[in-house]
């Protein structure tokens, strides 16, 4: 990332943070733009590049009343619903991940001895990332302020690897998602670490359809353990792929959106953007 993207950045992020602290006033162009000392028209169309819509519909994808509404009209039949309205064909992101392998009990148990990971670190919306791959799929993507502290998080979750610095095929097609129209992008592979239960949850995660919330009862539900909400989300919080794995998708039954391990304006920020292409394919 640039220095004026990474400027830009900032600046958007600190007006999404501004916005959802405050949404129930319901703040105007003029407020947010002099809160990150820009003019209201350099703002309007900063805000706009950078997330594809207007601040004023962005504030309404972002507010709490976004969420409930989303919860109140779907709830038990959020998947059903969401594919009868053509929602899950036009986004069709948990189509794409038609394979998701565990890693087999030695590999889980031994650190990862033997494993050829490759990683590399790109740009994405919303910051800077990290991703990394086996041959056969990812197995692990996360949001990174600072280089040498997101390898050595990486390090962790697999420490007796082989780590390569290199950017390969699998990592390119995963990215695309970013930028590319996710109805032509090719099948998505994950390699995870992980328990039973957890690669259980993940694999639920990914049925979320793009621009629709749920919430951590209803995925307990989904998985035939209504009672293991709170397991769950200790699952979700262990996911180790970002926005892959969808787990910005799951917010608390009151409707709010609740903690993101990559960060509470960030998870508001992808939010907002699914929820602008959902409406633009819809």
């Amino acid at each position: 990332m640039t220095e004026q993207q990474n400027i830009n950045y900032n600046r958007i992020a600190e007006a999404i943070a501004y916005i959802k602290n405050n949404f129930q006033k319901q703040p105007n162009l003029d407020e947010v733009a002099q809160k990150i000392n820009l003019s209201p028209f350099h703002f309007q169309r900063l805000f706009s590049e950078w997330a594809g819509t207007s601040p004023k519909k962005f504030l309404q994808y972002t507010t709490i009343e976004y969420a409930k509404i989303l919860l109140k009209e779907n709830q038990a039949t959020l998947f059903e619903t969401a594919h009868e309205t053509g929602l899950s064909g036009t986004g069709r992101l948990h189509d794409l991940f038609v394979n998701i392998e565990g890693m087999t009990p030695a590999e889980y148990k031994n650190g990862g001895k033997d494993l050829i990971i490759n990683y590399s670190f790109s740009e994405s919306p919303f910051g800077s990332i990290i991703v990394a791959s086996t041959e056969k799929g990812i197995c692990y993507m996360a949001f990174v302020e600072e280089k040498s502290n997101a390898f050595a998080i990486l390090q962790s979750h697999f420490p007796k690897a082989h780590f390569k610095l290199n950017f390969d095929a699998i990592q390119q097609n995963a990215l695309y998602i970013f930028t590319h129209d996710w109805s032509k992008l090719s099948q998505i592979k994950l390699h995870l670490k992980g328990t039973d239960f957890q690669l259980k949850v993940w694999q639920t995660l990914l049925k979320i359809p793009l621009g629709q919330l749920t919430t951590y009862g209803t995925i307990a539900t989904k998985i035939e353990n209504p009672n293991a909400s709170r397991a769950v989300g200790t699952a979700i919080g262990s996911n180790p792929v970002a926005f892959l794995i969808p787990c910005h998708r799951v917010i608390q039954s009151t409707g709010i959106f609740g903690g993101y391990m990559w960060g509470n304006v960030r998870k508001t920020a992808i939010i907002g953007w699914e929820g602008t292409k959902a409406q633009a394919n819809f």
